[in-house]
């Protein structure tokens, strides 16, 4: 039984230039018996940053009736979706919650998570980072069978395998297995039963996923930071290609060999843009910091590609870590230069394309004081189609910077990103058949360099690493068609 709490729709801001990833999960289960509710909020107020469109909370209370799970989900943040009067009405001991950001044509209440499914066996709900790329294969076996989608996002596909799936194994843990079977692509899921909370993450591991403990309660979330922000204490991180299972009875319970047996495991390809733009600073990611990862890609690009000014800065927020690192290996200042709108979301009304400009500035003003008359080196964690960095380069000009040198803390897209990370068509790319210095030229620099590919592992001390976005060479092979915009999640 599924009792939902409505929110009225907001308007939505177009999809503009920068990089965005698409998801952030979280689950807890309180042995105690404690309301979670309110420590999912907090959890994903800390994961924010991994999606602005929209979140959704569904919990359940082990004790009362089985299957009866209290929902709220809406278009918006975190802050501006729940009100108290939502929370109050939100009471259980297990619950996940989401956040999540779409590429153009998905922005719908309707596509917002957490999915919950009753079904023959019960209740099922499930929460999902990542993107499948075999789905309209996995969607067309469904209809052909007679499911009715209520939504066009990846997330309903899994949901329903698992469901159909279930029908037909002795516990959620082995449905979850067989679908996995299926899933060609990036997924970490956080999946609530009546009586369990599970967590699953693709062989690969793409996208992170990690385990805490609080008291008598475990924990499931996309990132440490999570953790840190509601008192948790981090265990472990979930492996590529493992479930693990939690409940009262047995604590945590892992599996690896049960939907991948040792023939079927496979190197692992993290997504190397957790680390350089994605994840937050004070997170850890399988075992790296953040932190430590962008500082090394500043130290990078400060011993590759130096260059002669007065003052280091940092796109905010993920370009300001590298920027430090800049200053550190090469004793140039680091400075302030910009002040950010921490206000403004993605759900802000923005009349049309015209306005584009002017969404920049709302978002990012410079310091005139600390940048006239000097010449500045900017960080930014990436250029994807170039007009923000040509418009922040510009500001800063305006302002009266005498030199800007522009440094990207990643090498420069080529190709497509399948795996979650909103990466568009090659044609939409700036450095898609242009040299570095035709774009250099486009965005109005003095100077431009990228880290060098051979850096890469580096950041991720040695961990293997998805760089398909820059290579394009893949983990997997690419589907024949792009799919992204039609099946997100």
């Amino acid at each position: 039984m599924l009792h939902n709490l409505t929110e009225p729709i907001h308007e939505q801001m177009e999809p503009d230039s920068e990089l965005h990833e698409e998801c952030g999960v979280f689950g807890i289960y309180d042995f105690s018996g404690e309301n979670v509710a309110s420590t999912i909020y907090y959890g994903l107020f800390a994961l924010q940053h991994r999606g602005q469109e929209s979140c959704g909370i569904a919990v359940s209370d082990t004790q009362g009736p089985k299957g009866k799970v209290l929902s709220h989900k809406g278009m918006g943040l975190v802050n501006e979706v729940f009100t108290a009067e939502h929370m109050a009405q939100l009471k259980g001991d297990i619950g996940i919650g989401h956040v999540r950001y779409s590429t153009a044509g998905g922005s719908t209440r309707e596509n917002a998570q957490p999915l919950v499914l009753n079904y023959i066996k019960g209740t099922l709900a499930l929460a999902h980072n990542g993107n499948l790329i075999n789905t309209p294969q996995l969607r067309r076996e469904l209809e052909l069978g007679g499911s009715i989608f209520q939504t066009t996002i990846d997330t309903e596909v899994v949901a329903y395998h698992i469901a159909r799936e279930r029908v037909r194994t002795r516990n959620v843990e082995e449905a979850v297995a067989n679908a996995m079977k299926k899933l060609k692509g990036a997924y970490s899921l956080i999946i609530m039963s009546p009586r369990k909370l599970i967590g699953a993450r693709d062989p690969y591991g793409f996208r992170p996923l990690c385990i805490g403990k609080r008291d008598n309660a475990y924990i499931l979330a996309s990132e440490t930071c999570a953790l840190d922000t509601i008192g948790a204490e981090y265990i472990r991180d979930v492996e590529p290609g493992e479930i693990v299972t939690i409940t009262p009875k047995n604590g945590i319970e892992s599996n690896r060999s049960m939907c991948f047996p040792p023939e079927r495991q496979c190197e692992t390809a993290r997504c190397v843009f957790e680390y350089i733009y994605f994840g937050r600073a004070d997170s850890r990611l399988d075992g790296v910091s953040v932190y430590d990862s962008r500082i090394r890609a500043g130290r990078f690009l400060a011993k590759d590609s130096p260059v002669d000014a007065d003052l280091v800065v940092g796109v905010p927020e993920s370009g300001n870590v590298a920027a430090l690192g800049y200053s550190l290996e090469s004793g140039i200042p680091y400075g302030m230069a910009f002040m950010k709108n921490s206000y403004v979301g993605r759900t802000f009304i923005k009349p049309g394309q015209s306005s584009r400009e002017s969404s920049v500035r709302v978002k990012l003003n410079v310091l005139r004081d600390a940048v006239e008359g000097k010449r500045v080196i900017m960080i930014d964690d990436s250029i994807v189609r170039g007009t923000t960095s040509d418009r922040i380069v510009r500001m800063l000009r305006d302002a009266g910077a005498k030199e800007v040198h522009m440094r990207v803390s990643s090498p420069p897209f080529l190709y497509p990103c399948y795996f979650g990370t909103d990466v568009p068509a090659r044609e939409q790319l700036i450095a898609y058949n242009r040299e570095i210095e035709d774009i250099r030229k486009i965005i109005g620099a003095d100077t431009l360099a990228y880290l060098r590919m051979d850096r890469l592992p580096e950041l991720t001390e040695g961990l293997p690493i998805c760089n398909g976005c820059f290579t394009g060479k893949y983990p997997m092979d690419p589907p024949q068609e792009d799919i992204r915009g039609d099946y997100e999640h």
